[in-house]
């Protein structure tokens, strides 16, 4: 039942994202809102809907570490497994350069998580300052995008010919974000459930399954991209995802419910995920094709990993 419970919570979850996203993007246009505001914005924060509902909720219900394991999890995944498998399909070239300062970036926010996580729990002092470290990052996307005279749309869901109403978009982002809740609670409640059969720890199942569960719009977004022929698009899809994660979701998190860090993610996880973030982030800057070679490495990785925190979970 618990597993039941969980795949019908991450099933919901990516249904009422996408209501949410596309209902509210309808509602930006009706209202004359830009595009462009849209794609930065809406969009990019709604994609990571499923992530803040379950750090949410198992904050509330006093499982920090599920929510604290499942944003460190599915950073760790991103920039591991996301990148890994879709340049296994497809190798691309690698010579991005916003791409590269954003991944500094990424590195730069997750020092600062590390440090603010140094003492063991995330304040609501710090969860605010986070999500105003957010939406300087966005209001900088912002500038740079207008610099570069990226004026087009960035997010298109929905021909112009056939926008819903008004009324039918408002009612569609109610639902969504309904169905969001819902699909937390369902989550949450499957993951613990699943910990306790497998004698797991609340931890390792949200750096392993939560996370990976969580992190599945990214990794088919990767993997269509591979089949396209765009398998870079990953890692721009990654770098925000990772940034987003941390000032957005845990920021926030932290705002409504400050969270206790798990001794685990402080001696252990944590560093990983920095790790991986430079790892990629060195990718970037010290290759100009990302092959075959070094996806199959990534994967092996991540799969190393996700075995390690399950051995070690059990019983922990």
């Amino acid at each position: 039942m618990a597993l039941l419970a969980f795949l019908a919570g991450l099933v919901l979850l990516a249904l009422a994202g996408d209501q949410l996203v596309n209902g509210a993007v309808a509602i930006a246009r009706r209202l004359d809102v830009p595009s462009f505001i849209i794609g930065l914005t809406i969009v990019s924060i709604g994609t990571s809907m499923p992530e803040l509902v379950v750090a949410v909720e198992a904050a509330l219900q006093n499982h920090p570490e599920l929510a604290v394991g499942g944003v460190v999890g599915s950073n760790i995944s991103n920039a591991l497994l996301i990148i890994g498998l879709p340049a296994l399909i497809a190798p691309f070239a690698n010579e991005d350069l916003l791409t590269r300062r954003t991944g500094l970036i990424m590195v730069l926010v997750t020092l600062l998580f590390i440090t603010f996580l140094w003492d063991g729990m995330l304040s609501r002092f710090e969860g605010i300052a986070m999500v105003v470290g957010l939406a300087a990052y966005i209001l900088t996307n912002y500038w740079l995008a207008r610099r570069l005279g990226a004026d087009a749309a960035i997010a298109e869901t929905a021909s112009s010919n056939n926008e819903p109403t008004l009324l039918s978009a408002i009612l569609q982002a109610t639902l969504g974000l309904a169905g969001l809740i819902i699909g937390g609670q369902l989550t949450v409640d499957g993951a613990l459930g699943i910990a306790e059969f497998f004698h797991l720890s609340a931890g390792a199942v949200g750096l392993t399954i939560v996370a990976l569960g969580t992190s599945l719009p990214e990794l088919a977004a990767g993997l269509a991209a591979a089949r396209k022929g765009q398998p870079g698009l990953a890692v721009g899809n990654v770098i925000g995802s990772n940034i987003v994660n941390i000032l957005g979701i845990m920021g926030i998190t932290a705002a409504i419910s400050p969270v206790l860090v798990p001794a685990r993610i402080l001696t252990q996880d944590m560093w990983i995920m920095l790790a991986a973030g430079a790892v990629l982030v060195g990718m970037l800057y010290l290759t100009r094709r990302v092959g075959r070679r070094i996806g199959a490495l990534l994967t092996l990785a991540y799969l190393a990993y996700m075995i390690e925190v399950l051995v070690l979970g059990v019983a922990s």
